[in-house]
């Protein structure tokens, strides 16, 4: 079976690609977290773009990102906050996810308003990213709770991981700012 890569900002998804992510992220989560919404996924940040691989109509794997500005100690940095990382457990080890991956950064590095990926996630899960060209940051992160959104969270036991996204004029990928980060909304 032929596969396709689709990346469609949010507000174009048709109800097809909808109905798919929705049966792929349900398969996943449904028992434990309830029917996925693509406005407020589990409670956290909504994707601005989806990055999806079919197989015929099926969504298999996708990778979300969503455009916002950070503060990091005291610079502003452009992201791409990302989540939604998923692969349909059928499809597992054969290169889906790095191949969606890719295709999400490559988008990421197409857009003149994200200078970095930005995600945090599970232990078990960095050395897949660092494999993709993820790098760890060591940080104290804030962000708004994804169960009471009067709340802010405090954290820095959990893994970040970044992608320069752009070069320098010298061809370099810029640095990382060092400092305290706070993701001035809720996690992806």
């Amino acid at each position: 079976m032929s596969e396709r890569v689709a990346v469609v900002e949010h507000s174009a998804l048709s109800e097809s690609h909808v109905a798919a992510l929705r049966e792929l992220f349900d398969s996943e989560y449904r028992v434990t977290h309830g029917e996925w919404d693509p406005d407020r996924p589990y409670g956290y940040s909504p994707a601005d773009v989806h990055t999806t691989i079919f197989r015929g109509n099926r969504a298999v794997a996708h990778v979300g990102f969503q455009r916002r500005v950070i503060r990091v100690g005291r610079a502003e940095v452009r992201i791409a906050g990302t989540g939604g990382v998923l692969v349909h457990p059928d499809w597992r080890s054969e290169g889906v996810g790095r191949r969606v991956m890719s295709h999400a950064q490559q988008a990421m590095r197409g857009d003149e308003r994200v200078e970095f990926g930005y995600l945090g996630c599970r232990d078990e899960v960095v050395e897949f990213y660092e494999r993709t060209g993820w790098s760890r940051v060591n940080a104290v992160e804030r962000h708004v709770s994804t169960v009471d959104t009067t709340k802010t969270v405090t954290s820095s036991g959990g893994p970040i991981l970044v992608f320069a996204a752009v070069a320098d004029p010298r061809g370099d990928a810029p640095r990382w700012p060092l400092g305290d980060i706070d993701l001035d909304g809720t996690p992806w």
